[in-house]
């Protein structure tokens, strides 16, 4: 008993001269060895790209696909200015919505039409002249546009040589006035798109990247595919598909820019389900909006449910974001004078875009074109039916959509202030 009783008196004292030697100094406990730590190597927030031949700067969407009976090039045919490209343009066989302004060319071809109002004859232009595409890209310097997006549709087919020839041109006219130009692979109807594109850009489309004109981004050659996820019969491709195509040229060294459906990111209404995860590949993703909008509410409407979210998306994943900017089908009384466009122009600059997309340059089939267009009825085919820029009552140049532009472009870079008032008079 006496044993256990000075054990344990013992024992009390040990651990009474243990505790106390074991104060804290720091939260309680001095002379104990503090926790190992190991530092952790902060995670670098993903960034967006800097500026460069299409961040921070305006596109056009580049058609370059009109040609003529006659005009030399290797279709010999109407393309894209009638249905039937075997028989001259006419009233009954038109492929365009809109009337080009054609007083800057040298040579034009003549039509099927009426005299215009004004009593000159009816002609229209080629883009397989040199003049036409080296005027075009001219006015794309005059007016700020950084870079054209020359379209390339299935190369394979009876359309090949000519697309290939007006390539050439575009280079040449890109180089001549100091505008950027990239290719923008649109894969609509394009059976065997997934070998053939790799084929079209290995045997032909990239000695294009040699030019001092193409486009580079991060240091990488643009190109882009319009087309993936698409939920028309005219897109079947499979994500996995589509993923293989991005991933071959983006190992190619590229920078590879997505045409995407406007519902890409919620993979609903004109996407397909199943391609976020395609999408997310790209290094830049431009979702579409022609057809989708048609005046500033609409717009405005946009901004707050769609845009913003996929800026925001874009941001967090490192990817840069090119929205559409449209200038309103002219036939379809959108335009406003100018203000729908300008709205676009405002509200994609607040939502954060790296880069603007003009749906398109010269696209007179669907009546979008910022190029040069009838100004008046006098400009126009008598009996036609063609609107012209004035058509709400307000008098506008034919070049006012390039000058809009040119504006809408500094604003975006910071060169005058964001405003939502429309600054570009409608006459010079």
């Amino acid at each position: 008993m006496k044993y256990k009783y000075y054990s344990n008196l013992l024992l009390a004292a040990a651990l009474t001269i243990a505790c106390s030697c074991s104060k804290v100094k720091n939260n309680g406990i001095e002379n104990m060895p503090n926790p190992v730590v190991t530092p952790t190597k902060p995670v670098d927030p993903v960034k967006q790209s800097p500026v460069g031949d299409v961040v921070g700067k305006i596109t056009v969407g580049y058609q370059g696909w009109f040609a003529t009976k006659g005009d030399g090039s290797p279709i010999d045919a109407w393309w894209h200015w009638t249905q039937d490209w075997g028989q001259i343009p006419s009233p009954t066989n038109k492929g365009m919505a809109s009337w080009p302004d054609v007083r800057d060319y040298t040579t034009t071809y003549q039509t099927g039409f009426a005299n215009l109002n004004n009593g000159s004859p009816a002609k229209l232009f080629s883009s397989f002249n040199d003049q036409t595409v080296d005027v075009q890209f001219k006015w794309m310097q005059d007016n700020g546009i950084d870079a054209a997006a020359l379209q390339r549709f299935n190369p394979t087919g009876g359309e090949g040589p000519v697309r290939d020839a007006i390539t050439v041109k575009v280079k040449a006219a890109a180089e001549a006035h100091n505008v950027k130009f990239y290719i923008m692979y649109d894969v609509s109807g394009w059976t065997s798109m997934q070998e053939e594109i790799k084929a079209d850009w290995t045997n032909k489309m990239s000695a294009y990247t040699a030019s001092s004109a193409y486009a580079k981004q991060n240091g990488k050659p643009v190109v882009c595919i319009w087309g993936f996820g698409f939920s028309d019969n005219n897109h079947p491709f499979s994500p996995e598909v589509c993923l293989d195509v991005i991933n071959w040229f983006k190992n190619k060294g590229c920078y590879v820019i997505g045409g995407v459906p406007t519902h890409w990111r919620t993979q609903e209404s004109d996407s397909r389900a199943g391609f976020l995860a395609t999408y997310s590949a790209f290094n830049m993703l431009s979702p579409w909006m022609v057809g989708r909008i048609g005046n500033v509410v609409e717009s405005d409407n946009f901004y707050n449910t769609v845009n913003v979210a996929d800026e925001k998306y874009c941001a967090s994943k490192g990817i840069d974001y090119q929205p559409c900017i449209l200038p309103g089908d002219l036939q379809a009384h959108q335009r406003a004078h100018g203000d729908f466009m300008w709205r676009q122009f405002y509200n994609m600059t607040r939502a954060g875009a790296q880069g603007l997309y003009i749906s398109m340059f010269d696209e007179y089939n669907e009546a979008n074109q910022i190029a040069k267009t009838a100004e008046n009825q006098s400009q126009v085919p008598k009996d036609s039916g063609f609107v012209t820029l004035d058509e709400d009552g307000t008098v506008c140049s034919s070049d006012y959509y390039l000058r809009l532009t040119n504006d809408g472009g500094k604003m975006f870079k910071g060169q005058i202030p964001l405003t939502a008032t429309r600054p570009t008079a409608p006459v010079k």
